[in-house]
């Protein structure tokens, strides 16, 4: 559980946000006192929202190849739970009942530019940080059942009403059901209750029991934040790791003295292989920032950018710059950037280029522009490499 024992200081549950404050205080305040700490809930945080997508969009792109999407259909009757997965024909949905039914869909900001925009609004959090938009469209009492997520997560209404429930027990039950596909608490025992309005916002972080259920139609925007777990760290470690390790590199005995127990893995053996087996905290700093910009930049992506049908030319991509030619990041292109002792290193979905530091964040944190400067032949070459592998796109026209 990520609820910490209450501080001397009573904090509010719940505040009034504003147009320039969406969190209801500074994000330094935020990430000081809720973040990771306590659960949230923002009235107001965005003041006349309009929802950057309606749902017969969000229904339309569920049907579409390559998009992750689920149905989720209750027998309320039966306590049953049926789970379809997409893509969907749009027949599907008019066979859906009356009530009791949501659609999820999944990196929704990967294939939308204007629910992409909503992501501006939490750039006080690192950019690798953020995973996805993940949109829910309910019907009257849909929901996903009581349940709880492994990460930060700002639950944004977009339209209608639902209602939440959490617990910020710190000894709530947190045993599953197993007669379900979905992953529901057994026993949910709510301390609060709220009704969110279009605009307000709860912010819940990791392993807070809730229960979102639809108030006649509703649609939920969901900014989830990427948070591996130590399993997937140590695995692409050891496995990144073992990747870069000589093969003569093994286990060895020149101390071996005659065994005294058949099959035995002794203490002695246990040493060896202490000093066999690297680890984290024994990295230097160069070799882990290696490893963690290149998983953090493919871990949980959908989908690979694909290289163009035709590569560019150095001679051809100057051209076009040149000539006002905008950079437009693909949105399924992640990236991150650690700083070297002169340059920086560039990682973009799981791959590491050198690269100039005002070039790496820049590319980091806009995802159209347009060279206002000289560049050097490094970042040129970053450039031309990005774009020949899909990463980056050049569209055409002339500077304003």
């Amino acid at each position: 559980m990520a609820i910490q024992t209450p501080t001397r200081k009573t904090l509010p549950i719940e505040v009034r946000g504003s147009a320039s404050q969406p969190l209801g205080m500074s994000a330094s305040q935020f990430l000081r006192d809720y973040w990771q700490k306590r659960p949230l809930l923002i009235r107001n945080a965005f003041p006349d929202f309009q929802p950057p997508i309606q749902p017969n969009d969000l229904a339309g792109l569920a049907c579409e190849e390559g998009v992750l999407a689920r149905l989720i259909i209750h027998d309320e009757k039966r306590d049953r739970w049926t789970v379809k997965s997409g893509p969907f024909e749009e027949a599907e949905f008019g066979k859906t009942p009356k009530r009791d039914w949501t659609l999820l869909v999944q990196d929704v900001d990967k294939w939308d530019t204007d629910v992409a925009g909503l992501l501006g609004h939490f750039s006080f959090l690192p950019s690798w940080r953020v995973d996805d938009v993940m949109i829910s469209y309910a019907e009257d009492g849909g929901g996903v059942g009581a349940h709880v997520d492994q990460y930060d997560v700002f639950l944004l209404q977009g339209i209608g009403q639902r209602h939440w429930a959490i617990s910020d027990d710190p000894d709530a039950p947190l045993d599953f059901r197993t007669d379900v596909e979905l992953k529901q608490l057994k026993e949910f025992l709510p301390t609060h209750e709220w009704l969110l309005e279009p605009g307000d916002m709860l912010y819940l972080p990791p392993g807070v029991p809730h229960d979102g259920i639809a108030l006649g139609d509703c649609m939920t925007l969901s900014v989830g934040m990427r948070a591996p777990s130590q399993a997937e760290l140590t695995g692409d470690l050891a496995d990144f790791l073992a990747e870069r390790m000589p093969d003569e590199l093994r286990y060895t005995d020149a101390d071996l003295v005659p065994a005294k127990r058949v099959g035995e893995i002794d203490t002695a053996a246990l040493n060896r292989l202490r000093q066999a087996l690297p680890f984290a905290a024994a990295l230097d700093r160069d070799l882990l920032g290696d490893w963690f910009g290149r998983f953090i930049t493919r871990y949980r992506n959908a989908q690979v950018p694909a290289a163009p049908p035709k590569a560019s030319t150095a001679a051809a991509l100057d051209k076009a710059l040149d000539a006002g030619a905008a950079l437009v990041r693909h949105p399924f292109a992640r990236l991150a950037w650690v700083r070297g002792k002169k340059d920086a290193t560039l990682y973009v979905s799981g791959h590491a280029y050198p690269c100039p530091v005002d070039l790496a964040e820049r590319l980091s944190a806009e995802r159209e522009f347009r060279l206002d400067g000289a560049v050097n032949a490094a970042g040129r070459e970053v450039l031309l490499a990005l774009v020949n592998e899909g990463q980056l796109v050049v569209r055409k026209g002339r500077r304003r």
